[in-house]
């Protein structure tokens, strides 16, 4: 039998993971000699050894590799065969083709969580436990090949008995890069908000009384800190809303297990699964009726965001804790998350009355990820801690490096690079100084990870986002403007690996369109580096600009003044009693003789103003509140609809008109029609008017993949809606791992971006005539 010698070479996440082991121990199995290394790209292998034994070891790499890891590639080829006995991991190496090989942070194993909690163990209540199956990865990285000197463990010498582990084949922290025990790894503390140490013996004790006694604690993370206190507890809920600025948006809780999730909520299987994957997101769920919650942890909402711990800090807090605590972001209002023990206490010190810190340090932000089900699916609506930086395959590669830079809200950026898109963490909505510079850190970290510099950037169509400013100023590259919308309907496209043409349904609030307006309710024609209009909703004029977002009677009244030829029975609709009088003429004058009234066609904008409308609420205290609070309070056995219509702008794309349906709604308001049955209607009016326009296009276009994006496909009852009401015979696709929001737009300014550069040509847009 020959004897041979492969180069093998291995790509995707398979550092940090239990890679390098896992080949170790597949090499004794087939008696095969050689080396295995880290490098910039990914794994390289050399291995000598029988034919046989060769192809059946790389089978095994690629047919069964370690849970945590994802293999995008393996290549082999033959080398000149050598006589080696012994099977070795080597020094890491550097490699100009570098990839995002460092996987995301791994979520607690099972045995590491059995030792932190076991009193004969040496790591028994040791916050920092971790092994190849579990613990810190992205959020401690500095560089790649992912090796402890490039990580914010490399401070830590490992005693003894952690480097015995570590140079153990037969052990699970066998090349654990974070591996560290009470006697060399990280410690923690617990501070005062002025940073004075408490002195506490057991600082998680200390911690979980302190909480006990409804004070607000910061506990530092993986990837920033969270602000904590007792979700039972109404007094901390309120002064934690009163610090962080957070009027009503509802907050996160962690619960310590599966069984405490299921007393607060009515789990599915598949939101059990996606509570327990080893993602550990927060999951959007419905509140179980009499649970301990205080109230004001979702005020007037109906769902909660669940997540189970994914540390052992998390894990130990919530034992000693004994209840559901608030868990949310470590900032003030809308600024970036919190990651520096000085920082946090220079931030957060007029929030938190208690610290609970440590001296690992982080190297990337990453706050927590959110998901909802969808038509029977987990669907990522945050795409940050658990995900990132996974990368997202391509079908067509990037030839040269593409920097898309996002949206302005939610924003996160994307790198594509070679085979792969890689999406950076949830940077938030760039509306302030703070943000824009954690931006940019983000984005410069994620380029040396690539070791790219991109020639070519992708912004958003809009001049004044804070994305296209950083676009159009980076020195030496391409600049390409994308259409929001497009860049929505191909992000699907990415997502699900479609060549394309497509039929793209678009809902969101707004997005800058082609022809200067505010569009957010359309049917395109999709391809990469063409689009058409297709059809989309009558406009609302916004009474003073984005002003109006937040004072959303004045959509209300915009939408009723269209509907009802500016006869708005203001006397008799509660909506407008807490309005001033003289507003309401300001409003109705800028209307008339349309003064600082842009033209929206946006479907968040409908979702505002019915929803304000029918529930009274006349202002929005955060984005897209009205919207939730209006889809959330719909009956799911109605299944009325509203009439409508839809006309031909000219030669051009259709027009969707509401005017009959808003003054039924009218109507059934003043008649006192149930909310319930109202809002009910109103989604099924949407999605059977959607379902109108999308059979239009397709017979004009034929039988075309359907893709639903865009921030209102969030909406899980608006989804479903439109999937029932298209039928079974129309091939509908929705988003599953990128966001259907702006927090997954870049990858499509991304693809676009690439197409164009590629082809050689503009993007092309039609349809678009008034």
């Amino acid at each position: 039998m020959a004897h041979e010698g492969r180069r093998i070479e291995v790509k995707g996440i398979v550092q940090g993971v239990g890679f390098r082991p896992w080949v170790f121990r597949l090499a004794a199995t087939h008696r095969i000699g050689g080396w295995v290394r880290n490098d910039a790209a990914g794994v390289s292998i050399e291995a000598f050894g029988q034919s046989e034994a060769l192809d059946a070891f790389v089978g095994d790499l690629r047919a069964s590799p370690p849970p945590a890891s994802q293999i995008r590639s393996v290549r082999s080829i033959g080398i000149p065969p050598r006589l080696v006995r012994t099977f070795e991991i080597v020094e890491s190496a550097h490699s100009i083709d570098r990839q995002v090989s460092i996987p995301a942070d791994l979520s607690t194993c099972a045995e590491c969580l059995a030792e932190i909690h076991d009193p004969d163990n040496r790591r028994y209540r040791y916050a920092f436990t971790n092994c190849t199956n579990c613990g810190p990865r992205f959020t401690i990285a500095g560089d790649v090949p992912y090796d402890r000197p490039h990580t914010t463990m490399a401070s830590f010498t490992m005693c003894a008995a952690c480097l015995a582990e570590y140079q153990s084949p037969s052990d699970r922290r066998f090349h654990a890069q974070p591996n560290a025990c009470p006697a060399c790894g990280p410690r923690l503390w617990l501070t005062d908000s002025a940073g004075i140490d408490a002195q506490a013996p057991d600082a998680i004790g200390a911690a979980a009384d302190a909480l006990r006694k409804g004070l607000v604690v910061a506990v530092k993370g993986l990837g920033g800190f969270h602000l904590a206190c007792d979700a039972t507890n109404g007094s901390a809920v309120g002064q934690l809303r009163l610090r962080k600025r957070r009027d009503e948006k509802p907050f996160a809780v962690m619960v310590a297990t599966l069984a405490d999730a299921e007393a607060l909520a009515d789990l599915s299987d598949v939101e059990r699964d996606a509570l327990t994957s080893i993602e550990r997101p927060i999951v959007l769920v419905s509140q179980r009726s009499g649970n301990r919650l205080d109230r004001d942890v979702a005020p007037g909402n109906p769902t909660v965001g669940i997540m189970l711990p994914y540390t052992p800090l998390h894990h130990l807090l919530l034992a000693e804790v004994g209840r559901p605590l608030v868990m949310t972001s470590g900032n003030l209002a809308e600024e970036p998350l919190a990651s520096g023990n000085d920082e946090a206490l220079t931030r957060l010190g007029g929030i938190a009355d208690r610290f609970l810190m440590h001296d690992r340090d982080i190297a990337t932000r990453c706050d927590d990820s959110v998901t909802r089900v969808i038509r029977g699916k987990p669907t990522v609506l945050r795409r940050s801690r658990g995900y990132v930086p996974r990368g997202v395959s391509m079908v067509e590669p990037f030839p040269d490096p593409v920097l898309a830079c996002g949206a302005l809200l939610k924003n996160a950026f994307c790198i594509g690079v070679g085979e792969t898109a890689y999406l950076g963490p949830h940077i938030g909505d760039l509306d302030n100084v703070a943000t824009y510079e954690s931006y940019e850190q983000a984005i410069e970290r994620f380029e040396h990870f690539l070791g790219v510099g991109p020639t070519v950037v992708a912004h958003d169509l809009h001049p004044e986002y804070l994305s296209t400013t950083y676009a159009l100023k980076r020195p030496n590259a391409l600049a390409i403007a994308v259409q929001h919308h497009h860049a929505h309907v191909a992000s699907a496209m990415a997502e699900h690996r479609l060549e394309g043409p497509v039929i793209g349904v678009a809902f969101d609030g707004a997005g800058l369109g082609t022809d200067g307006a505010s569009w957010g309710g359309e049917v395109l024609l999709v391809d990469y580096t063409r689009f058409e209009r297709f059809a989309t909703f009558r406009p609302i004029p916004l009474a003073g600009g984005d002003l109006a977002i937040r004072q959303v009677w004045r959509q209300s009244f915009a939408l009723l003044s269209d509907a009802l030829g500016g006869d708005v029975p203001i006397d008799k609709l509660p909506l407008f009693s807490g309005v001033l009088p003289a507003d309401i003429t300001v409003v109705r004058q800028m209307i008339s003789r349309k003064v600082n009234t842009p033209m929206a066609h946006g479907i968040g904008r409908y979702f505002d103003a019915v929803g304000a409308l029918v529930l009274g609420r006349a202002e929005s205290r955060y984005e897209g509140q009205v919207a939730l609070e209006w889809n959330l309070a719909a009956d799911p056995t109605d299944d009325g609809v509203y009439e409508f219509s839809v006309g031909r702008r000219g030669t051009g794309f259709y027009e969707v008109d509401f005017r009959q349906a808003i003054r039924t709604i009218v109507s059934d308001t003043l008649a006192g029609r149930s909310r319930a049955t109202i809002s009910a209607r109103f989604h099924n009016t949407l999605a059977a008017a959607t379902a109108d326009l999308v059979r239009r296009a397709i017979e004009r276009h034929g039988w075309l993949p359907v893709v639903l994006t865009g921030g209102c496909f969030q909406n899980a009852r608006l989804a479903e809606g439109v999937v029932r009401a298209l039928g079974p015979k129309v091939h509908v696709i929705l988003h599953e791992s990128v966001p259907p929001g702006d927090g997954g737009i870049a990858l499509g300014q991304a693809v676009i971006a690439n197409a164009v550069v590629q082809s050689g040509s503009q993007i092309v847009s039609e349809g678009l005539c008034a």
